[in-house]
């Protein structure tokens, strides 16, 4: 357990790191705010026109009654709203790390340089193009493992007093998971750990993944929030995945936690002999 709060610290390093960097966190907001600013136009097109389409799609509807028809697809409108609004929620991390791409490519190879013992950073050695293919690649499978965690959590809400209390929790639990692996690829992807790799990886110190990932997800729930704390959370997520390989942090901005985390359950000395899970793309 003691690795939550080692991954809660992580997280909070990464924000204090870019408030040291004001040039990283200014270039880092750009990706957010452009991702926000379609995900508006989006949304006010599917309130301005979300009737209209679900009229267009309801046509054995026509010759209903009032009120029935109203109520019917006043009822899809609303779900149709919901269901655009989750989709965003949920894409809306993959989405800014996708567009910003070199944005937090260059934000993470410069926290990497910044607590190396040797100065230098990891690189993939890729085209842009191939970076840009892959993350959008591992991002639709991560999205893909997500919404069948979303069924099962739905199907599961349904039970009485479970549905109202555990379930809500673990929803929040698997998003930090997930949360955390897309933050983190940032980093794992210049290293060459694929994504199969990196889940294993992953599974190895859930608890240090649910410490970073569970309260950045929450604090994701507030709106606007996401944009300013993304550059924050890219820089912690690549401190988290030099623990989980076993990198030695210096310069103060992680090894105390390093030293911490050693308490847990090991498998970050564990890895310091190499790469887990690398593969030629």
């Amino acid at each position: 357990m003691r690795d939550l709060g080692v991954g809660f610290r992580y997280l909070l390093k990464g924000q204090r790191w870019v408030a040291r960097h004001g040039r990283q966190y200014g270039f880092g907001l750009v990706p957010g705010l452009i991702t926000l600013v379609l995900y508006l136009a989006a949304l006010v097109a599917l309130a301005v026109w979300g009737e209209d389409f679900v009229g267009w799609a309801t046509p054995f509807a026509d010759d209903w009654s009032s009120p029935w028809i109203g109520l019917f697809r006043g009822f899809l409108t609303a779900v149709l709203f919901a269901l655009g609004l989750l989709l965003a929620v949920l894409t809306f991390t993959a989405v800014t790390l996708l567009i910003g791409q070199p944005f937090y490519e260059s934000l993470s190879e410069r926290v990497d340089r910044d607590v190396s013992p040797d100065g230098t950073a990891p690189e993939s050695g890729l085209p842009l193009w191939r970076e840009l293919w892959i993350s959008a690649r591992d991002s639709l499978r991560v999205l893909a493992r997500a919404l069948v965690w979303a069924v099962l959590l739905f199907a599961l809400g349904f039970i009485p007093v479970v549905g109202q209390t555990v379930v809500p929790v673990l929803g929040f639990f698997v998003t930090g998971f997930f949360l955390t692996e897309e933050l983190a690829a940032v980093a794992l992807q210049r290293r060459d750990v694929d994504l199969r790799a990196r889940l294993a990886l992953f599974r190895t110190r859930k608890t240090l993944i649910w410490g970073f990932g569970t309260p950045l997800g929450l604090a994701f729930l507030v709106p606007f929030v996401a944009v300013f704390l993304m550059p924050g959370a890219v820089a912690g997520a690549t401190l988290l995945a030099r623990e989980l390989l076993g990198e030695e942090i210096s310069e103060g901005d992680g090894a105390d936690d390093a030293d911490a985390a050693d308490g847990g359950d090991g498998a970050g000395a564990s890895q310091a002999s190499g790469r887990p899970g690398a593969t030629n793309r």
